[in-house]
């Protein structure tokens, strides 16, 4: 049986009394955690992806040790301009042992699915569906419309005129 749990913006693919190195928690060393951001559960083989969690699943965890990640280092550099930079940065991290992965009950869960469906197909079959309503559009009014025309007539005159050398 394995997971895949989302903590501290990564994905980890875990299985029990498994040791992983996760984002800094601010927890002490043999606290207990709870991860209920469970994004795939894998039951004898057969995956179960939730959208986007998996409901009723969580991850149980003990906080192993509070450790820094290897230094990194950042160097910049302008050539030409003597600008040099040389940094280093070490990430905190924290590292948890995975006890046990839960997940819910299917059987409890099958049992409501089945009633609820019985009683919505009834339901639905007696009442029927609403049609959306349109909504009418407003009309231009005829002088508007008169308005609108005579005004191109006239413009069109007009630039036809411009051009003409008399």
């Amino acid at each position: 049986m394995y997971a895949v749990i989302k903590s501290g913006g990564k994905q980890y693919k875990v299985a029990k009394d498994d040791v992983i190195a996760v984002e800094k928690l601010p927890l002490e060393k043999g606290k207990k955690v709870n991860i209920t951001e469970v994004l795939l559960i894998s039951e004898n083989g057969k995956p179960v992806v939730g959208n986007p969690l998996v409901d009723g699943a969580s991850v149980d965890a003990e906080v192993v040790d509070q450790i820094r990640a290897k230094k990194i280092i950042v160097f910049k550099k302008k050539r030409r301009k003597n600008y040099r930079r040389k940094i280093g940065h070490k990430q905190n991290l924290t590292s948890i042992k995975i006890t046990a992965i839960n997940t819910k009950k299917t059987k409890t869960a099958e049992k409501k699915v089945t009633k609820s469906t019985s009683k919505t197909g009834t339901k639905t079959s007696t009442k029927a569906k609403a049609s959306p309503v349109k909504k009418k559009t407003a009309e231009k009014k005829v002088e508007d419309k008169m308005k609108t025309a005579t005004t191109k007539k006239k413009t069109s005159v007009k630039a036809t005129s411009k051009g003409k050398k008399e």
